[in-house]
């Protein structure tokens, strides 16, 4: 069975790199599944954990938004941040995750801006998604 090469970068530096089956990614536009042989594309990510599938093993990675770049035979994501599941600091998460509903339950009444309180909230639940496996 053909593979992808599949890398993820951030600016710290290659996250991950392998040959894979398949990926599966949650853009801005909706899910993408990419085989071998997809047609070239370029999308903006969501936070959320990207599926890397060899065999009937499926990998986790936490991405915090980005690009996704795909060609017939190598997928590139370029993201903001990205972690493997060892990587992941539960109970930073938790912590995280816990300051984010806090500030989401004030924002009506402090000077909190709502939009970086749910982003927050969102990267904090994909870290412990995939922490989890």
């Amino acid at each position: 069975m053909p593979t992808i090469k599949v890398n993820i970068v951030t600016p710290d530096g290659t996250v991950f790199e392998g040959d894979r089956d398949m990926v599966s990614v949650r853009a801005q536009s909706g899910e993408l599944g990419i085989l071998p042989g997809h047609i070239p594309l370029v999308a903006p990510l969501s936070i959320d954990a990207v599926r890397l599938k060899k065999g009937t093993e499926t990998e986790l990675v936490a991405v915090s938004g980005g690009f996704i770049e795909v060609r017939p035979d190598k997928v590139t994501i370029l993201a903001e941040a990205a972690e493997l599941p060892s990587d992941i600091d539960v109970d930073r998460a938790n912590a995280a995750k816990k300051r984010a509903e806090e500030r989401l339950a004030r924002a009506k009444q402090d000077n909190i801006d709502k939009k970086r309180a749910e982003l927050a909230l969102q990267r904090a639940m994909t870290r412990l998604k995939v922490a989890k496996g």
